[in-house]
């Protein structure tokens, strides 16, 4: 097929993506509740996505087809029984004093709602801060002091970037256990809870990651992406311990991406300010796109510390809603991945014969990364189902801005270095300036 006619194929595919529909389904015995997903309609017949828990925790993931006329509770519950075990393991247990923090930039919107559930979290004793980054205006400034000044901290970090702001915040943190999540979630009222008690229970822990889920499936690009696994990582807890290498992870600790997302990830604080925090010049906001969050697991594990994931942990993410933001999510996974290795390489050169020994297998690893996924469905149609079903295939565009990012990673970093050297003298300059003002 021509290059031409290959790409008007692959864009009528996209636009034939229907929406669906998301849901959550709590068994208990014979009982089942069913309550529509954060900010979503109640379920109605046609395509559902379905979050299924026992007991209030995460099992898994279905796609159920409602008919029309049909119960929706009877019709989904019966699915979930057929397919979805219990959940593993006991409760969370006690967790420690946490901060969470949120970074932010001129969008207050989004903030207030995930605020409001961080807020309605269960968890025993926790601190809220919000670091705003670079901002251009007041806007997050008056939201945190009009809407919720006696329960959230303010903290401005003028040098733009994700890693600086979460640098910032972990400079005002006052908890043991530092838990981070963007602006752009809501936050199941457990997620604290779960994210941090594993703490309380492995005093070599140094990382917990957790479920992220989509908050609304309503556009084309929302469903292809979670159609190919979007953020989650499955629904069995894992431990990832150094001292014995997974032997399923021929690349570890470097394969970074299978461990979590920055969007819902929490440190020991000890151990994530004995590596520095995370390199300002990696993450989103920088010319690096990206990569913050696995730099981060990457130089807590290589100090020895181990890295537990918990499905039970879950954060709603609203996904991007367009084909351009598909784009330019590509390309900066591509570009962050690769920044973060140069990050990791450039601030512990030590690692490097570790990084060299697994090259040959991180290559193939990355040529598997930005293939042009197929559809696991004979048709090619369908929509999300359990983790990383695919249900439609992943376009070649986006493969080939993968790659291109991929390229771009380590001289976006050493841009993004050089970028920050100039932010900070800038920033110390307009200090002093001030200072001297008001002398």
């Amino acid at each position: 097929m021509a290059r031409s006619a290959r790409a008007q194929e692959e864009i009528r595919r996209f636009l034939d993506i229907g929406a669906v529909q998301v849901a959550e389904l709590d068994l208990d015995g014979d009982e089942a509740v069913l309550s529509p997903g954060p900010g979503s309609p109640p379920v109605t017949h046609g395509e559902v996505f379905v979050l299924v828990r026992r007991g209030g925790r995460p099992v898994g993931t279905l796609l159920g087809r409602v008919p029309e006329g049909a119960d929706p509770k009877a019709v989904l519950a019966d699915r979930a029984r057929a397919g979805c075990g219990p959940a593993v393991g006991g409760g969370p247990g006690q967790p420690p004093f946490t901060t969470v923090v949120v970074a932010t930039r001129e969008r207050a919107g989004q903030l207030a709602r995930a605020l409001d559930s961080l807020l309605a979290q269960d968890h025993p004793r926790f601190e809220i801060v919000v670091v705003d980054n670079a901002p251009v205006t007041d806007e997050t400034r008056e939201l945190v002091e009009r809407k919720y000044a006696e329960r959230v901290r303010y903290v401005c970090e003028p040098v733009p970037g994700l890693a600086a702001a979460h640098n910032a915040g972990l400079d005002a943190v006052r908890g043991e256990v530092v838990a981070f999540t963007d602006d752009d979630v809501v936050a199941d009222p457990r997620w604290l809870t779960e994210l941090t008690a594993p703490f309380a229970a492995d005093a070599g822990l140094g990382c917990s990651t957790g479920l992220i889920l989509p908050a609304r499936l309503t556009t084309p690009a929302q469903v292809l992406l979670e159609s190919h696994g979007g953020f989650a990582k499955g629904f069995t807890p894992r431990t990832y311990d150094p001292a014995r290498p997974p032997g399923d992870e021929p690349l570890f600790p470097f394969t970074a991406g299978r461990f979590g997302s920055g969007a819902n990830m929490a440190f020991r604080t000890a151990v994530l300010r004995s590596v520095g925090g995370f390199d300002p010049a990696t993450g989103a906001g920088t010319a690096a796109r990206g990569g913050d969050d696995l730099y981060g697991f990457v130089r807590v594990l290589a100090q020895g510390h181990r890295l537990h994931y918990t499905p039970y942990a879950l954060v709603w993410h609203h996904h991007r809603e367009t084909w351009r933001d598909l784009e330019t999510q590509a390309y900066g996974y591509g570009a962050g991945l690769t920044a973060y290795l140069t990050a990791v390489l450039v601030n512990r050169p030590a690692l490097l014969p570790a990084f060299l020994a697994r090259l040959p297998r991180g290559l193939a690893h990355a040529r598997t990364l930005t293939a042009v996924r197929e559809t696991d469905t004979a048709d090619g149609t369908g929509t999300p189902g359990d983790h990383d079903e695919r249900t439609h295939p992943w376009p070649r565009r986006l493969s080939r801005l993968q790659r291109r990012g991929m390229v771009y990673g380590p001289v976006g970093y050493l841009r993004a270095r050089y970028a920050l050297r100039a932010a900070v003298r800038e920033t110390t300059a307009q200090r002093e300036n001030t200072a001297q003002g008001a002398r």
